[in-house]
């Protein structure tokens, strides 16, 4: 049976990237990405050439039957998102818990670790996150007022990850939701270790309002820190 490895890869700099997973890369038969042309990039940045295939939320079951017959055939894969770690609001997390149903322990898993948006943006954030909720990316629609009313409730910090197309609304949300005698204290981080990297703090309305002086201050990825 292959190895399938978990890389963790960067969320902006190219150079935050391991020594040990651009040795995983070159040692793996085929390395599993989300978006082939992103991955590629990365791939040459360092002059790897080994093999990609195509695994993303979309993926039906002839390209995870292909994934296991390969895993079969003892061939190492490497497993990646477009930036962070597989498997944190990432499809990943599906596939591994399909081989490991498939093959049990007869398949070694490895962890790979590496940089994660999460675990950056809680390490300049501040203190008080020695336990926090985390719920990734919220509903679009159906259920998102169910976890906007269990991020009100909870006696822990809360972070979420959000795209620039509804940043805006979810701050409008924790405003409304805010309790006036208790208020958050939000921190929101947008395109860690990218170029135009910011950090904002203060209540939901204060970002809001910051953010919405410069269209540009809308674009990118975010993450959103929620401290009780």
């Amino acid at each position: 049976m292959g190895i399938l490895r978990v890389v963790g890869t960067p969320i902006g700099k190219l150079e935050d990237i391991s020594l040990r997973a651009l040795r995983i890369f070159k040692e793996s038969d085929f390395i599993l990405c989300e978006d082939t042309r992103v991955t590629r990039k990365l791939l040459d940045n360092y002059e790897i050439r080994t093999p990609m295939i195509s695994y993303h939320q979309h993926s039906g079951n002839l390209k995870v039957d292909k994934v296991l017959a390969l895993l079969e055939d003892n061939k190492n894969l490497a497993l990646v998102t477009d930036a962070g770690t597989p498997g944190i609001s990432d499809p990943g997390g599906k596939l591994i818990s399909l081989v490991r149903e498939k093959f049990g322990d007869k398949v070694k898993i490895e962890s790979v670790p590496g940089p994660s948006a999460l675990a950056t943006a809680i390490s300049i954030a501040g203190s008080g996150f020695d336990r926090f909720l985390f719920l990734g990316f919220l509903p679009h629609k159906k259920g998102r007022q169910t976890m906007l009313k269990e991020i009100s409730a909870s006696a822990n910090s809360v972070i979420v990850y959000e795209s620039k197309h509804r940043i805006v609304k979810l701050l409008e949300e924790l405003e409304t939701f805010n309790e006036s005698k208790n208020p958050y204290q939000v921190t929101v981080c947008r395109e860690l270790t990218k170029m135009f990297e910011s950090v904002y703090q203060g209540g939901a309305a204060e970002i809001l309002a910051e953010l919405m002086k410069d269209a540009n201050n809308l674009k990118g990825e975010f993450v959103v820190i929620i401290k009780k």
